[in-house]
């Protein structure tokens, strides 16, 4: 078991069915990426004011004067108040007019006389809210009028979302450990366009709510396994340009492609039919997709891993050896597969339960930050499309840094160095945020850059520290605290009423957090990954070697002669 990957080298580095897995598996993230964020279309909230209705019989002018005028940095209407109806009717049938000079009432020699509108009494928005149209024809918020007195319900409904998907990562961690990475993959698939299709005719809010927590339940479960699968099927240079450049490079194509979906489809119930799409799609690469043949062994089905390897060599055109496990290896699986692998496991030794703990923080802030990021840009002036559009296509070339740090840095070098960079340009923005928009654009881009390189080698690096035998299950516990993370990201925006500056700072804070925690995990650079949590290394203390000179135990099936020597590093930590 634990020289798997010598057991399979007979196969090539890479080979036809390689190519085939690889493009397969990068394809079928685009439904994943396509539905990501798909809650800052379908739940934007457009400029909006108190709806006076064509039946009180006022002119346009008295109409917009009746709109209270607030001045916080800069002037705007208000959003959920205006003036009395019934006084502003009145003063209107008398003749009055709204005065331009607010200081004082006047009266216009050979015209009506003015009236300042600020001392008179406001009410609510009775009528409903009339909303701009410059950008989105209709969204859940207009369409459920979830503002003012129900501004509650919109980041109640991203959080659902994101909870969603928190349940979607615990449930199909396990169920895929148990019974298998492709069912779970294409499962998750499908749940994306059925509920997608049915969140189109929500006839209410909660409909809606409730659809729109089974999709998060499919969305990031889908693109977990496809991480996990393309891990334990490539081995070698192929697994790091996979892992680390091409899925989520494909990945953010599919964000792009919402992008422009919801630029043409400006009505969100067609923007949410037309996410159904992708999904039904892909559906026939169930035919094309295997399972993995790792999974395969660790559950001790030895017969069906080495008839997939079969066809894989004949795919190949090489020979595979008459028996691709040894006896030796069998006996070892089927003694794990008696062993009852659970989410408890994760937590059941000091060594394992030290680094999962860590790496749950460490998915929680950087979740925090990436989310917070996407969710901030409504506060930043412009197109919403084209901030969206620059935000995502800035993760293309942040997961071309992360590949080119991930085949010559160590994983914690690589991390803290792209946390860090994200992190101090988060802090500049103290500085810009009013007074050059354009450049704080450009420190947003930067710090959503050096956040998502860093969450890029995270994956990786999540990935190598633990066991293929309870790796699926690590991997969706992880992300499933990310999604605790994305589920508080939308009310991040609202802190900005105790300071304007605050969410920013705390993005920042939990990138350097983030950083921190990283120099206790073991280093994985240039280690094979273990399949037992016998095999897992241990955690480093007070004295820690960010990128070890140490050879690892020959059972990870590296010789000296492979191994490339670096100068240590080293960290030093004060307690």
């Amino acid at each position: 078991m634990q020289n798997y990957e010598e057991s399979v080298s007979f196969l090539g580095p890479s080979g036809p069915f390689q190519r085939r897995v690889f493009v397969l598996l990068c394809l079928t993230s685009i439904p994943c990426g396509y539905n990501m964020l798909s809650v800052i279309f379908l739940l934007a909230i457009p400029p909006h004011h108190c709806h006076i209705p064509a039946s009180s019989n006022l002119s346009q002018e008295w109409i917009q004067a009746s709109i209270p005028v607030q001045v916080a940095g800069q002037p705007e209407r208000s959003s959920c108040s205006r003036y009395s109806l019934d006084v502003v009717q009145n003063l209107s049938a008398v003749g009055f007019r709204p005065a331009l000079d607010q200081i004082q009432n006047q009266s216009v020699p050979g015209g009506s006389p003015e009236v300042v509108l600020t001392g008179l009494q406001e009410e609510e928005c009775r009528d409903g809210w009339t909303y701009s149209t410059e950008y989105y024809q209709s969204t859940v918020v207009t369409e459920f009028d979830l503002v003012c007195g129900d501004e509650w319900k919109q980041p109640l409904t991203s959080l659902v979302y994101f909870l969603g998907g928190l349940c979607g990562c615990f449930i199909s961690g396990q169920i895929s450990d148990r019974f298998g990475r492709k069912p779970v993959l294409f499962g998750s698939i499908a749940i994306l366009s059925i509920f997608s299709a049915a969140a189109s005719s929500a006839s209410s809010w909660l409909v809606f709510t409730v659809l729109f927590f089974i999709l998060g339940v499919g969305q990031i479960s889908c693109y977990i396994v496809i991480f996990v699968l393309g891990s334990e099927i490539l081995i070698g240079p192929s697994r790091f340009l996979f892992s680390q450049l091409c899925l989520p490079s494909i990945y953010v194509c599919g964000m792009l492609l919402l992008c422009g979906t919801a630029h043409l489809f400006r009505n969100w119930r067609y923007l949410s039919l037309a996410m159904a799409a992708p999904g039904l799609a892909f559906i026939p690469f169930w035919w094309w997709v295997p399972e993995s043949p790792r999974w395969l062994v660790s559950r001790g089905r030895l017969q069906e891993a080495e008839s997939l390897l079969r066809l894989a060599a004949l795919e190949n055109r090489v020979e595979a050896p008459p028996v691709i496990f040894l006896s030796t290896n069998v006996d070892k699986v089927e003694s794990q597969k008696a062993e009852s692998v659970s989410f408890l496991d994760l937590l059941r030794t000091k060594n394992i339960r030290n680094i999962t703990l860590m790496l749950w923080l460490i998915w929680f802030s950087m979740s925090v930050c990436y989310f917070g990021l996407s969710f901030d840009t409504s506060s930043l002036s412009g197109n919403p499309y084209l901030n969206y559009f620059l935000l995502s296509v800035v993760e293309i070339p942040a997961y071309a840094a992360s590949w080119g740090a991930a085949r010559h840095l160590p994983r914690c070098q690589s991390f803290m160095s792209f946390v860090m960079v994200g992190a101090i340009a988060l802090l500049f923005i103290f500085f810009t945020l009013h007074s050059h928009p354009t450049l704080t654009l450009v420190l947003v881009l930067l710090g959503k850059f050096g956040v998502m390189a860093g969450t890029s080698v995270l994956y990786m690096y999540t990935g190598e520290l633990f066991p293929t035998v309870i790796r699926n299950t690590a991997m969706s516990s992880c992300a499933m605290f990310s999604r605790v993370g994305s589920s508080l990201s939308p009310f991040l925006l609202h802190l900005a009423v105790f300071g304007q500056f605050l969410p920013w700072i705390l993005v920042a804070f939990l990138s350097f957090l983030g950083a921190l925690l990283c120099i206790f995990l073991p280093e994985t650079f240039k280690r094979s990954m273990p399949d037992t949590i016998q095999q897992m290394q241990h955690t480093r203390r007070f004295r820690l070697t960010c990128v070890s000179s140490t050879l690892p135990p020959e059972d990870y099936g590296k010789s000296a002669k492979d191994q490339i020597i670096v100068p240590d590093i080293i960290c030093t930590t004060r307690l």
